[in-house]
C-alpha cells in the first residue's frame, strides 16, 4: 500500500474522531459557544474533505489492483464524512427550535452517534483487513526480493562455474596441440631412424663385399 495514502488515511481518522466529540459537545451547548463549536466543526470538515481528496488523488495514481482496494475504502470514509455534515445540519437546525433541540438529544443524537460509531467500526475493521493484506504484500515481495538474489547468486555460481569449464577447454586444447606436436616429432624421428638403418645397412653390406673381394684376391695369388 502507498505510504503516502496512509499518512493521509491515519490524519482523516483522528479528524474524524476528534469532529465526532466536537458534534457531541455541540450538541449540548447554547448561544455563542454552540456557534464557535460549530464553526470548528465546518472548518474541520473542510480539512476532512481536502484529506479525502488527497487520498483519492493518490489512490488513483497506483497500479488497478491496489487502487481497487483503496477506492473501496475510500467509499466508507466519504460515506463517514457525509454522516458527519448531516449531523452538523441537524445540529444547527436545533437552534431555531428548541424542542427539536430536545428531540435531537433524546433520540436522534443517540441514534446518529451510534450510527457513526458503527460506521467507524467497519472503518476500523476494513483498515485492519488492509493492513493485514499490505502485511502479506510486503511479505511477498521480500520473499520475491530474496528468491531474486537467489537466482543472481546460482547465475553467478553458473557463470564461474562455464569460465572454470571454458580454461579447462582451453587447457585440454593445449595438451591436445602438445601431443600432436610430440606425435609428429616421433614420427619425423622414426623415419630418420629407419633411413638410417637402410644407411648403416648398406655400408656394412658393401664393407662385407669389399672384405670377401680381398680374401678371394689374396687366396687366387
Amino acid at each position: 500500500m502507498s505510504q503516502v495514502f496512509e499518512g493521509y488515511e491515519r490524519q482523516y481518522c483522528e479528524l474524524s474522531a476528534n469532529l465526532t466529540k466536537k458534534c457531541t459537545s455541540a450538541s449540548i451547548l447554547d448561544g455563542e459557544q454552540k456557534k464557535q463549536k460549530v464553526s470548528e466543526i465546518k472548518a474541520g470538515l473542510d480539512d476532512a474533505e481536502a484529506l479525502i481528496r488527497k487520498m483519492d488523488l493518490e489512490a488513483r495514481s497506483l497500479p488497478p489492483n491496489v487502487k481497487a482496494t483503496l477506492l473501496a475504502k475510500l467509499r466508507e470514509y466519504k460515506s463517514d464524512l457525509n454522516n458527519l455534515k448531516t449531523e452538523v445540519k441537524r445540529i444547527t437546525s436545533a437552534n431555531a427550535n428548541p424542542a427539536a433541540r430536545d428531540e435531537l438529544l433524546e433520540s436522534g443524537m443517540s441514534d446518529a452517534m451510534m450510527v457513526s460509531a458503527d460506521q467507524r467500526q467497519r472503518l476500523m475493521m476494513s483498515t485492519e483487513r488492509l493492513n493485514q493484506s499490505s502485511d502479506r504484500i510486503r511479505q511477498g515481495r521480500k520473499m520475491m526480493l530474496e528468491t531474486e538474489e537467489l537466482g543472481v547468486s546460482i547465475l553467478q555460481d553458473l557463470h564461474g562455474q562455464r569460465q572454470s569449464l571454458l580454461h579447462a577447454h582451453d587447457t585440454l586444447h593445449g595438451v591436445d596441440d602438445n601431443i600432436s606436436r610430440s606425435k609428429k616429432i616421433l614420427t619425423t624421428m622414426s623415419r630418420r631412424m629407419s633411413r638410417n638403418k637402410w644407411i648403416i645397412g648398406s655400408i656394412v653390406a658393401v664393407l662385407v663385399l669389399a672384405i670377401l673381394l680381398i680374401l678371394y684376391f689374396k687366396l687366387s695369388h
